[in-house]
């Protein structure tokens, strides 16, 4: 097995360099993630942000989405209109924020988004709305 991977590493060199390259990125990616404090939160961390610190939730998805079903009190701001809406969602920028969307691969951009426009306490919500329901918590249509 091992003469295999060596023999594989010399005859392929463009690949081999190739996927070290990307696997650098990718742990570079998460220590930086971990120092700046972007690391998703999961729901149970969500819940007691929203309990102890009276967290605003924001959903950033459509609005048919939104229509469909939400966390109960969420903030309907769709990605699109982040920055310029985010006046809606608090005007203390020191506020504690829960960004979510469908499936998580877009609210850690507009947590991202609110942290450059000063708020400080901005979290997004891992796995989105699809984790928040499969760990057995509410939404609602109201």
């Amino acid at each position: 097995m091992l003469q295999q991977i060596q023999e594989f590493i010399v005859n392929h060199p463009f690949l081999w360099s190739a996927l070290v390259i990307v696997l650098i990125a990718l742990a570079v990616n998460e220590v930086y993630r971990l120092m700046k404090g972007h690391r998703p939160i999961p729901a149970t961390e969500a819940v007691r942000l929203m309990n102890t610190d009276d967290a605003v939730v924001v959903d950033t998805r459509s609005a048919a989405d939104y229509k469909k079903n939400h966390i109960l009190n969420a903030v309907h701001v769709p990605m699109a209109g982040i920055e310029e809406r985010a006046g809606e969602i608090t005007k203390k920028t020191d506020r504690t924020i829960i960004c979510y969307c469908g499936i998580g691969n877009v609210a850690p951009q507009a947590a991202s988004k609110l942290r450059r426009k000063g708020y400080t306490h901005v979290y997004a919500l891992k796995g989105g709305i699809n984790a928040w329901q499969a760990d057995g918590l509410p939404v609602t249509r109201k």
